[in-house]
């Protein structure tokens, strides 16, 4: 007499349905077990602190009525500028150092590669240091100014940030179809007129995601100039609420906080935008 079994994929209807059901119910049970868990936690913080400390030494009104409109006018105006023109910048260099790296001369080859690894393996902070404050001091110069704001951290910055965009924009370049290279070079183009008309427009519509993406961090990165030591007037975010919280306030650093979330919150939205809308494309 022969003995017939089944494994778990030969259960009937039922037994799957029924199966089907008690996952549901646990996932259910562990989700209102979290959701408890955070509503404990977050009562017992609301319950246990000191508000009336936290309000005075986090969210001064005073204080933070105090910093306005410089807040605005100044720091958030300079942390604009430096992220624009170390942006920009460090495009321009990123394309530059991306083609060097794809160039058939062996010597361009090498220059960008040492360049790309050399910036993307020091420390942004040692950069800074180094180029806006040891170069002018040991080489007797100053920096010129952009729209009120000394260079010296525009040019570290754009040199960090052009290491980084490099390898962005040469995976942009390598992800263009090849046969788009041999279309143009059908209809007569040189190598350099299909690279500029061609592959490198459609590599930067491939790469606006990553491009918007280093755009944020570049905005992060600007509060390392802190280091250098400005002036009032050239002063960005971090700086300027580091200076107006003298007595250990941190009522100041909590607006320059929020004031940064202003500016990078949009940008980081428009990257998840941004990368939906390629992924359709594609």
């Amino acid at each position: 007499m022969s003995t017939i079994t089944t494994s778990g994929s030969d259960l009937d209807e039922p037994d799957l349905y029924r199966s089907g059901r008690l996952k549901r119910a646990r996932a259910r049970r562990s989700r209102f077990a979290a959701y408890a868990a955070g509503a404990a936690l977050l009562a017992a913080v609301v319950l246990l602190s000191d508000w009336e400390t936290i309000q005075r030494s986090y969210l001064d009104g005073e204080r933070a009525r105090e910093m306005f409109p410089d807040i605005v006018t100044i720091a958030a105006r300079n942390t604009v500028v430096y992220t624009v023109f170390s942006f920009a910048f460090g495009v321009v260099l990123g394309l530059i150092a991306a083609l060097l790296r794809l160039s058939n001369i062996r010597v361009y080859r090498w220059a960008a590669a040492v360049y790309i690894e050399v910036f993307r393996g020091l420390p942004a902070l040692l950069t800074i240091l180094f180029i806006g404050l040891i170069t002018p001091i040991a080489l007797d110069f100053r920096y010129p100014e952009i729209l009120g704001v000394p260079t010296g951290g525009i040019a570290a910055l754009s040199l960090v940030a052009g290491a980084y965009l490099a390898e962005t924009i040469r995976a942009g370049i390598e992800a263009v179809p090849k046969g788009q290279v041999e279309a143009a070079r059908s209809l007569g183009m040189t190598n350099g007129e299909a690279m500029r008309f061609v592959v490198v427009p459609q590599a930067f519509r491939i790469v606006i995601p990553p491009l918007t993406n280093e755009l944020v961090l570049l905005i992060k990165d600007t509060s390392l100039l802190a280091i250098l030591g400005t002036t009032d007037v050239t002063r960005e975010l971090t700086q300027f609420g580091r200076a107006k919280a003298g007595d250990f306030n941190g009522t100041s650093l909590v607006v320059a906080g929020a004031l940064y979330l202003v500016i990078t919150i949009p940008l980081t939205r428009l990257v998840a935008v941004l990368e939906r809308r390629f992924k359709a494309a594609r």
